[in-house]
């Protein structure tokens, strides 16, 4: 007896997640730089790596409010015999020295301020004892031997002229503007944010402000994935719902296509007999990288590409779609913005609980990490189905379960990947 072939949806070949990674890395390029004000590239990503125009702190810089003096003036000092020195000159910060300090010489000096040519020292003015009256010559004394360097940022001490302050694809914060900030650096280069796009499927969605109705449930996806891509220094594009019809949903595509530098759809990649985004995704114009991951949740996670422009078609499973954000697409976003290695780093952990289930595919499961009598821990936020939603709330990390005939047992060593 002769049995119709199988259609395409179900002759899928399963690559593992870091092959599936690496195709779709392979398709992408960094978008194009533009030069914005520094005060306005917080949360951008660089585009060329920044160097040292010139070494920090440009001057020997005076880390206390007291006085600059040379240490071989005050190596014999005591309590008793303090050594009593003339000062010269008072030098607030922003002030250049006028005076270099000669032997018995010091100089009255405030935290930040340039320190004068001839001292190598600068004592806190809590140790020191002021001498003479106001309107006689002000004299200082020292009442204990200090060491040379004591209270003084050498030239360059904390950055070298010339070294790189931060590489490219490295995100602007605080402290990066403080840095450039102090170099000079009223502008820079960054990359331009990336337009994601968004597309959810099935009929049976309903807007978040619509109620509710028998066989529906409000879209969760679009608003997460809004969400964490703006956490990326990406900007979403809402595209809609895609209908369940082929050609409707194909004109959706191209249209998102047109306004994105990538696209995402939720939804509609498994193989039931609705599922309109794997009749898309076998449009004669694109190509198809893969069409099933051998990982849970998430399996059908789909990518392709229309001539150079890439489409990842995510779960409709809210876990799954969260779990194949970070796996696939956030990587994307990075490399983008011109990050070199855009993956999560992994680290060891010890799982808190135990985790009973057998996988024939590696699990990724959401989870949250936590510290434990000097040991890392991780713990499952909930059921890992990849229907549940509320074990996104909370999670910190991806807890990787490889394929096993047997479960976990709590304590075992695992390894996961500490989400941005």
């Amino acid at each position: 007896m002769q049995h119709e072939p199988l259609p395409e949806r179900f002759r899928r070949h399963a690559l593992l997640p870091e092959e599936a990674q690496r195709l779709i890395l392979e398709c992408v390029r960094p978008l194009e730089i533009e030069r914005v004000p520094l005060l306005e590239a917080w949360a951008r990503r660089l585009a060329e790596p920044l160097v040292a125009p010139h070494p920090f702190p440009p001057f020997r810089r005076s880390g206390m409010d007291g006085y600059a003096i040379r240490a071989a003036d005050v190596g014999a000092a005591t309590a008793e015999r303090p050594i009593t020195l003339e000062v010269v000159e008072s030098l607030p910060s922003g002030v250049e020295p006028t005076r270099a300090i000669g032997a018995g010489q010091a100089a009255r000096i405030m935290t930040g301020g340039m320190v004068p040519e001839g001292a190598d020292a600068v004592v806190m003015l809590e140790a020191t004892k002021h001498v003479g009256k106001a309107d006689e010559p002000h004299f200082v004394q020292i009442s204990k031997p200090v060491l040379p360097g004591l209270n003084i940022a050498d030239i360059g001490c904390e950055i070298q002229n010339g070294a790189t302050l931060i590489p490219a694809g490295a995100l602007v914060q605080a402290g990066e503007s403080a840095l450039l900030a102090a170099c000079g650096y009223a502008t820079v280069a960054v990359a331009r944010r990336p337009r994601v796009g968004i597309l959810s499927t099935g009929n049976e969605l309903l807007e978040v402000g619509e109620p509710l109705a028998p066989a529906k449930i409000r879209n969760s996806n679009l608003p997460m994935l809004a969400a964490m891509i703006r956490e990326a220094g990406a900007e979403p594009i809402l595209l809609g719902q895609v209908p369940d019809d082929r050609d409707r949903a194909g004109a959706l595509v191209t249209e998102g296509l047109s306004r994105c530098d990538l696209l995402l759809t939720t939804g509609g990649v498994s193989v039931g007999d609705y599922d309109v985004m794997v009749d898309v995704l076998a449009a004669p114009d694109i190509r198809l990288l893969f069409n099933k991951i051998a990982m849970r949740p998430g399996s059908p996670t789909t990518a392709a590409l229309r001539k150079d422009q890439l489409i990842i078609a995510l779960s409709g499973n809210p876990g799954a779609c969260f779990v194949g954000y970070h796996l696939f697409v956030l990587p994307v976003i990075k490399r983008l913005q011109h990050v070199d290695n855009p993956y999560a780093t992994p680290f060891q952990a010890y799982l808190g609980v135990g985790y009973p289930k057998v996988n024939a595919y590696r699990r990724y499961i959401r989870g949250r990490m936590n510290i434990v009598d000097g040991l890392v821990k991780v713990w499952p936020t909930g059921d890992d189905k990849s229907s549940l939603m509320t074990t996104i709330v909370g999670a910190d990390c991806l807890i990787e379960i490889p394929p096993l005939k047997s479960g976990l047992e709590a304590g075992q060593l695992v390894t996961a990947w500490r989400l941005d």
